[in-house]
């Protein structure tokens, strides 16, 4: 009878962590193909006159590395200059960033001497947001040339509150693991967001690029990890959707190693389960119906059990290969030993990042493994409530 239960729970462990990483893409992409068929396939609007004002709106910490690439950026992005707002927000900084900015008569530049977060810097800034719709991006991004364009296109839907750019990693030919593993996340999660958005709506925007209808912004809490994710949602909640067009991006480069690259899932990880409990109400099927559907198995899943769902497969898959007899060929026995070379190959990831040994391969793994890492220390951070709501970005690679 035992045994029993443990293989219900061992198949149950499988299914959640199968369907969250796997399952839900799936899916999506039949739930999609099925829509097509049937001629229910979202149409983009076509809107050639539509260029309202936008602000470019930037909140920045110290990024004075950054200032010179980023403008020069903004002033070729393919909008009528006289439409774009480049906003700089630049709380705390005590680099010279504010000053290296008065080069640039385009820019306004709203800066305090406090530093309280990104958060608070936004919520003050978007109140000086005199324009229709408001791009934030990050100042170590930079942006493709027609981005702007596109995402604007998008609003020519009333239905549509939130635009999602894509965020693109800059590929090298011997990445690290960093590298490797977030550049294939991010092309999977790509394809996930396009299939959400032609469904109904994508589960929050990358904050490198998002856009949003300036009069939907709702001031944050000062505390909050995700602002990106929150504002975007919240949107979502007041009956607008989340669109996502993969040409209007952002590139940057890899975390510079491992370490860099957990220490950005860890603090994402910790917004994740803040944004998770914050929006709750997103959980209730019947009232939200598919955005819940998309944000449960999107996004809830990956942050909360899943993780936990992955820790308990090994010694349920050890029991039961221990039941069959570990060496035997048998069903519970292999799929022990796929574990098994999983994890190691994981491991074997990380000893060659460590001597700058670059097998991508290996690579994947290990990533996966930081991911789910992340949401254990990340739940230890926001229990404690050690996660400063100050953004310290990781360090990037060249």
């Amino acid at each position: 009878m035992l045994m029993v239960i443990l293989e219900i729970l061992f198949w149950l462990l499988l299914f959640i962590v199968f369907y969250t990483y796997v399952g839900y893409g799936i899916v999506l992409y039949f739930i999609v193909r099925v829509r097509r068929l049937l001629g229910l396939k979202r149409k983009r609007i076509a809107n050639p006159g539509f260029e309202p004002e936008v602000t470019l709106f930037i909140a920045a910490y110290n990024e004075k590395d950054y200032v010179e690439m980023k403008m020069k950026n903004s002033l070729e992005l393919d909008y009528p200059a006289e439409k774009l707002h480049i906003v700089w927000v630049t709380d705390g900084s005590d680099d010279g960033t504010p000053d290296l900015l008065k080069k640039y008569p385009e820019a306004e530049v709203y800066h305090l001497p406090d530093r309280n977060g990104k958060i608070a810097a936004m919520n003050r800034g978007i109140k000086l947001v005199k324009t229709p719709y408001v791009v934030f991006s990050d100042a170590n991004t930079m942006l493709g040339s027609s981005s702007i364009r596109r995402i604007v296109d998008l609003f020519s839907d009333e239905k549509v509150g939130c635009v999602s750019g894509e965020k693109r990693i800059f590929n090298k030919e011997k990445d690290a693991a960093a590298g490797a593993g977030e550049g294939l996340y991010w092309r999977y999660e790509s394809t996930l967001k396009k299939w959400d958005a032609e469904l109904y709506s994508v589960v929050g925007a990358a904050g490198e690029l998002f856009a949003i209808r300036t009069d939907l912004y709702r001031e944050v809490e000062k505390d909050t990890l995700l602002d990106d994710f929150v504002i975007s949602l919240r949107v979502a909640q007041e009956g607008y959707t989340i669109q996502y067009d993969p040409e209007a991006y952002a590139m940057e480069t890899a975390s510079a190693n491992v370490k860099e690259e957990l220490k950005r899932k860890i603090r994402i990880s910790a917004g994740g389960i803040q944004s998770v409990i914050r929006l709750r109400s997103l959980l209730n099927v019947f009232r939200y119906g598919t955005l819940s559907f998309q944000y449960i198995s999107h996004r809830v899943l990956r942050w909360t059990i899943t993780p936990i769902c992955l820790l308990l497969l090994f010694p349920a898959g050890f029991f039961l290969a221990i039941n069959e007899g570990l060496f035997n060929p048998g069903l519970y026995s292999i799929l022990f030993w796929l574990q098994v070379i999983f994890y190691l190959s994981a491991l074997l990831g990380w000893y060659l990042e460590n001597r700058f040994i670059r097998v991508k391969l290996l690579f994947v793994p290990f990533y996966f493994f930081i991911m789910n890492l992340s949401v254990f220390l990340g739940l230890n951070r926001y229990l404690k409530s050690s996660q400063s709501v100050n953004w310290e970005r990781a360090k990037r690679g060249n």
